[in-house]
């Protein structure tokens, strides 16, 4: 009878799957703790969120109004009271109650509660100090993790990408994110040679606003900034290029105003973000032991991140290395898949975690 009249109650076995699935999904995550998106990881589920890296919060009484893909369309549209931010740049926290909340709303909504507290797995910049990897680990535990790990965004875009980087070969990855710039070298699973610098593509969309404002007296926004990058940025001259209206604010006026762009001025005045990025790679190269700088004539270089996905990177790369370019597959999660891959193996790779108060931040 019992049972009878548990199965009479509409959607009761609907419900005890979907809290026994919770405690599965809060049992291990990875997340890519990104300047522009974070994803997270499920052990044996995938990834089962990806949204921008934006919080907003009331001022005055200091409530969370929005977190993730929300909160990220509020940009440049709130009242004063109303702030939408990003509480990661350049790969740092820049405010860290702002990210412990926003962590904790993240894992909330994979299923992680009081009597669920997950391993979790971080993918952070290498160029991180030691104090911003203690204030991203502290995040994690104040926000609900039992325990977390750090480990190099290269490293873990590395292994997403599916490069033997256990064997002795050289196997060169380029992670462009949106605060930070990163390429490392690996071989027999550690990193022979790294170079970091804090420039993004964010410093794209910040170069962009300061070419338009300077050049037409016209103040456009973030957002506007990055759909500019989008349809007319690049790094090289491409094919079928097009020329784009923007419609922003005059400086002198205050009035709203049209103004037609072209990717040769874009191109001109994101060149130096963009010389940046290119040369801390041939930094990185200029590092590297002969034999391994061999293996990349054959193996190529890999490039991941959003900003990798700028048109041309690939080409003037390719260009100014010498050596064969190419876009992984999924190059927005490659980062994220490798350090689920982590986790799927979590007491046997333990070596590639990075130590929270290490001088260089590996554990070698």
């Amino acid at each position: 009878m019992a049972h009878q009249r548990l199965s009479n109650r509409p959607g009761l076995f609907r419900l005890i799957p979907i809290l026994t699935r919770s405690r599965v999904l809060a049992r291990d995550l990875a997340i890519d703790l990104g300047t522009a998106n974070t994803l997270v990881y499920a052990r044996g589920e995938g990834v089962v969120l990806n949204e921008p890296s934006v919080i907003a919060v009331n001022s005055r009484t200091k409530k969370v109004l929005a977190t993730g893909r929300e909160a990220w369309q509020m940009i440049g549209r709130t009242p004063s009271h109303i702030v939408a931010v990003r509480p990661l740049r350049q790969g740092a926290i820049t405010d860290f109650d702002v990210t412990q909340r926003m962590i904790r709303l993240l894992l909330q909504r994979v299923g992680v509660s009081r009597l669920n507290r997950p391993r979790v797995v971080i993918c952070v910049p290498s160029a991180i100090t030691a104090v911003e990897r203690r204030a991203v680990t502290d995040a994690a535990r104040g926000a609900g993790a039992a325990d977390a790990q750090l480990i190099e965004q290269p490293v873990a875009a590395a292994i997403g990408a599916d490069l033997p980087i256990n064997e002795p070969i050289g196997n060169m990855v380029v992670d462009i994110g949106g605060g930070t710039t990163e390429t490392a070298l690996l071989s027999l699973g550690g990193v022979v040679a790294l170079e970091a610098v804090r420039v993004g593509s964010f410093d794209i969309d910040s170069a962009v606003q300061a070419y338009v404002r300077r050049q037409y007296g016209i103040a456009i926004g973030e957002r506007t900034a990055e759909d500019i990058k989008i349809v007319l940025g690049s790094a090289a001259p491409t094919a079928n290029e097009v020329n784009a209206e923007v419609r922003g604010r005059e400086m002198m006026s205050g009035l709203p105003k049209t103004i037609v762009l072209t990717p040769t001025e874009i191109r001109g005045a994101t060149e130096e973000p963009v010389a940046a990025m290119v040369d801390s790679v041939l930094s990185c190269l200029a590092q590297a032991p002969p034999e391994l700088a061999q293996d990349l004539i054959v193996q190529g270089i890999h490039l991941v991140g959003g900003g990798g996905m700028l048109r041309g990177m690939d080409q003037r790369l390719s260009r100014e290395t010498n050596v064969r370019v190419q876009l992984v597959q999924s190059p927005l999660e490659a980062v994220v898949f490798g350090a689920g891959r982590v986790i799927e193996h979590y007491e046997s790779v333990q070596a590639m975690f990075m130590k929270a108060g290490s001088t260089d931040g590996r554990d070698r």
